[in-house]
């Protein structure tokens, strides 16, 4: 049904819960911001972090700004490597790859990073190419890092696309390119939120990623 697939990172093929709560704690704790339960801050997964910071703890954009620069300090070094794979994507990555899919990232956490993790992981040789943020947030948005990814790639048929996330922000951003999206519930998004965005599909485990393509 689908020959491309742009698959989100964080809350669809690993999980990085621990690494992305103890750096937005550090970077909060910058401002005097003490988090006891850092499950709260489940809810920076997903988001651009400029954005994330300025709507949960209303900071202003300079603040923002100052708070993903602190956030960057610890998990560039320690934090992007508190992660893991879920169980199960390596075995639907050979799967897809064996169909002849093209898979791609298109991920909001930039490019550097993203990279390092999938190295770190061995997850990159499964990937023909890697849409990313860059670091000055001229492509933060995941519109805008869908978009990147269809043109690099000369994607005309947008019919055999598909967006495959967690959040509502790879629902949205698969509607505003014009694409299909298989919402995943595995990760830090709930059903709720996927249906409410309109995902095409909806996914409640790794494996049923395959029967939708």
């Amino acid at each position: 049904m689908y020959k491309y697939l742009l698959f989100d990172l964080d809350g669809t093929l690993t999980d990085p819960s621990i690494g992305i709560t103890n750096s937005v704690a550090y970077a909060l704790s910058k401002f005097g911001i003490n988090v006891e339960d850092k499950r709260t801050l489940y809810k920076f997964i997903g988001p651009p972090l400029v954005d994330a910071f300025s709507e949960y703890y209303g900071f202003s954009k300079e603040d923002s700004e100052k708070a993903t620069a602190f956030y960057r300090e610890t998990f560039s070094v320690k934090g992007l490597f508190e992660n893991r794979v879920y169980d199960g994507v390596v075995e639907m990555l050979e799967a897809l790859k064996n169909k002849g899919k093209r898979l791609i990232i298109a991920t909001s956490k930039p490019e550097p990073f993203t990279m390092k993790i999938l190295k770190h992981f061995d997850l990159l040789k499964y990937f023909d190419f890697v849409a990313a943020a860059t670091f000055d947030a001229s492509r933060n948005s995941k519109d805008k890092v869908i978009a990147y990814a269809l043109q690099s790639l000369d994607i005309k048929d947008k019919s055999e696309v598909v967006m495959i996330g967690d959040r509502h922000h790879d629902i949205d951003g698969a509607k505003e390119n014009g694409i299909d999206s298989i919402g995943v519930l595995w990760g830090f998004g709930s059903r709720e939120e996927l249906e409410t965005s309109g995902a095409t599909h909806i996914a409640e485990s790794v494996q049923q990623i395959l029967k939708y393509v």
